[in-house]
């Protein structure tokens, strides 16, 4: 097993406080004016309508969830004022703009199962989960500052895959969760309309997304649809129960409070005074679990949207912005909120929507005379992230609200559902069990799986990354669902120490790999078995010449190299897409400049 480079003479014991995040800062400065001047892209627009939906229904729905199993502690303003901190802060000031901050299904299931722990004994829980977020504060920081996040080295693909594919399955039984309540708000014929409702949003959303990767109609039209399909889905479903007999019925709605103030009776500053002493330090073990699962979730969120996948071009910073999470746990504590933290799958939506392809001829001997789709660059910004943000600021007015409202639930299942099926559509397992079930004498010569000699290594992987989200899932269905957290992060030493004595080291080189690049992986020390690319290294032009884009094949991570220059004679899929980068790229082939 390799281990991540370490810089000049420093021992293993050795912990120098504080490098982690000036490193991330020194990396990362000279590139902030650029994260504003490069959102002069046609790719912002549509990264932005798409992630405002994508983040706020979710939301809302997990807010509909907490307003009901926390005695209405957290409802709709409180769930949008947490996305809105998280947008601001990590639009403005993160390493890395492309991670969408907000509330997850995870963050949802600890608050409900610390409210149903502590209200028995009459401790305030606002109070307590403030104290939570002060005592995670101070561990955030602790880990951010003696550079904790070196860790990630260790965090691959199966980890991610893993805690990706329980995320996914959240999305749904959230959806069903609230089909099912449906039954109790407005009777029988309003269940029924809500099932048919979340079914035809589903159906067209998936439909929006599969014509936009295929060659049909014009080029435009595909990509309109993959950009605003479910945008306009939702809208169009919204008006939908209103038309003929449907008026008739009375479907079940989100509940709203007044504009920008909280739910309950209250100021947006919670008392955390008034708490008794001993519950104060009863948090603590709470804000350690809360540390934990922030630890995996938004470092994982951060890895999955810098996947090996997308050729980026700016470094990464994962101390600095483990160190802002922090903050944000905090003002969110003494708000009153939700606490935000790095969203799955929304994260790697936001960077797949900045994503500029091209077409370029397919290699593979089965399908000569085809093209294939590659990410030509990432067009990475700040704007998409704010402006999402800050849209969702505006929805707590009271027009917006009003609107809001109108919003059937059972719409809200259905994105719960898109949301659900994109995320397993894209997983590693997902790509892996097709794969098993597909016909060996008819699958692509060209496919990574297919080079392995043991077709039970695949089965076996495949089992042990089900046991381990079986696991996973299994404890948030109990009240012991606070634990869950530590079931994800043992995940790791299982990968690490467990696995190697199970599979060969190119069984594991093809089932398993390092979710991120080295480039990006270059703020913790390197990737897992990897050396550390040197640190000085000029990035500023990184794959503006030729370089090589990987492409998911069957649950791995299959290079494809390209020459990106000759790419003038390869036409950007549409010229309106085309950065500053890429003008740049131009430029610098056209005259012959040297990468």
């Amino acid at each position: 097993m390799g281990s991540a480079a370490t810089d000049g003479g420093a021992r293993w014991w050795e912990i120098r406080l504080f490098r982690g995040m000036i490193d991330d800062v020194k990396r990362r400065a000279p590139y902030y004016w650029s994260d504003w001047a490069d959102a002069w892209d046609y790719r912002v627009v549509p990264a932005t309508v798409y992630m405002y939906f994508a983040n706020i229904l979710p939301a809302l729905a997990f807010s509909l969830d907490m307003f009901e199993k926390t005695h209405q502690s957290y409802g709709v303003n409180e769930v949008l004022l947490a996305s809105v901190l998280g947008a601001v802060v990590f639009s403005l000031f993160a390493a890395q703009p492309l991670v969408i901050v907000g509330v997850t299904g995870p963050i949802t299931v600890f608050n409900y199962t610390v409210y149903d722990i502590i209200s028995p004994h009459g401790t305030p829980y606002l109070a307590f989960m403030c104290w939570i977020g002060i005592w995670s504060l101070i561990m955030h920081w602790i880990l951010a500052i003696t550079n904790a996040c070196n860790g990630l080295t260790y965090v691959t693909r199966f980890s991610c895959d893993i805690f990706g594919f329980y995320v996914a399955f959240i999305y749904l039984q959230k959806g069903i969760q609230v089909l099912t309540r449906q039954w109790g708000f407005a009777g029988e014929t309003s269940a029924y309309l809500s099932i048919m409702v979340a079914l035809l949003v589903l159906m067209s959303a998936w439909i929006c997304g599969e014509l936009g990767n295929s060659n049909l109609f014009q080029r435009y039209v595909r990509k309109f649809l993959e950009d605003y399909g479910t945008p306009l889905t939702i809208v169009f479903f919204t008006g939908f129960v209103h038309i003929g007999h449907m008026r008739d019925v009375e479907v079940a709605t989100l509940p709203t409070s007044k504009a920008f103030y909280p739910t309950a009776d209250r100021g947006w500053l919670v008392h955390f005074w008034d708490i008794d002493v001993g519950d104060v330090f009863l948090a603590i073990p709470f804000a350690v679990l809360l540390t934990i699962l922030f630890y995996f979730d938004h470092n994982v969120s951060s890895l999955i949207a810098q996947g090996t996948e997308f050729p980026l071009r700016k470094p990464a910073g994962f101390h600095w912005d483990l160190w802002l999470l922090g903050l944000t746990t905090f003002i969110a504590g003494i708000l009153g909120i939700p606490f935000p933290n790095g969203l799955i799958p929304q994260a790697p939506f936001h960077t797949t929507a900045l994503c500029v392809t091209r077409n370029v001829a397919d290699e593979d001997d089965t399908n000569k005379g085809k093209t294939v789709r590659i990410t030509d660059h990432v067009v990475e910004q700040r704007v998409s992230n704010l402006a999402q943000g800050l849209l969702t600021l505006g929805t707590m007015s009271g027009p917006l609200l009003i609107v809001l409202h109108l919003i059937p639930q059972g719409v809200m299942a259905g994105l719960f559902f898109v949301m659900g099926v994109q995320a397993l559509q894209g997983n590693g397992i997902t790509q892996k069990l097709i794969f098993l079930a597909q016909d060996r004498h008819l699958t692509s010569p060209s496919s990574p799986l297919k080079s392995l000699e043991r077709r039970s290594a695949i089965w076996a992987f495949v089992i042990l990354e089900l046991v381990g989200f079986g696991g996973t899932f299994a404890i948030t269905q109990t009240i012991a669902a606070i634990g869950f957290p530590v079931i994800i992060l043992f995940l790791i030493p299982v990968r690490s120490f467990l696995l190697p004595r199970w599979f060969t080291e190119k069984e594991l080189s093809v089932l398993d790999g390092p979710t991120a690049s080295p480039f990006t992986m270059e703020s913790v020390g390197g990737v897992y078995g990897g050396a550390t690319p040197p640190q000085e290294e000029d990035t500023s032009n990184r794959h503006s010449g030729s370089g090589s884009v990987s492409i998911r094949s069957n649950g791995v991570m299959a290079p494809v190299t390209v020459d990106l220059g000759s790419s003038s004679e390869i036409p950007i899929e549409n010229d309106l897409e085309m950065g500053n980068y890429e003008k740049q790229a131009r430029w610098r082939r056209n005259h012959g400049e040297s990468q």
